[in-house]
């Protein structure tokens, strides 16, 4: 069974730091794209970050570049999102995702592979 699950969620305060891990299970991590997305309540789901298969390129969205990090380690069959300095904002739902060919990675039609999601909450 193909399955992806996350965790680090949790309660931070603005400017405080959280996180993420994304763990594969059913299938090699080494040879898919992972891409992270989030969803606020009434809100559409969108892309933060990605990290490719081939070369481990990046990418993020405007909104946390400078802030959030993205890794992977093959050996771990894990992916990390590591989020600095926080804002009420990014608070939502994370869910991790995994797609072996993709073009526009803010598009969640391109993964096949969805995690459940994990919660981030900033606030005071």
């Amino acid at each position: 069974q193909l399955q992806l699950v996350e965790s680090g969620g949790g309660l931070v305060q603005p400017g405080g730091s959280l996180r993420l891990s994304c763990v594969a299970s059913g299938f090699t991590l080494d040879y898919y794209a992972i891409g992270w997305f989030r969803q606020a309540p009434g809100k559409e789901r969108e892309g933060v970050s990605c990290i490719s298969s081939s070369d481990s390129s990046t990418y993020y969205a405007d909104s946390v570049k400078g802030r959030f990090t993205i890794s992977r380690d093959n050996a771990k069959n894990t992916v990390y999102l590591q989020m600095n300095n926080l804002k009420p904002e990014d608070t939502a739902v994370y869910s991790c995702a995994a797609g072996d060919w993709t073009v526009d990675w803010e598009s969640e039609s391109e993964y096949d592979i969805w995690g459940q999601g994990t919660q981030v909450t900033v606030s005071s």
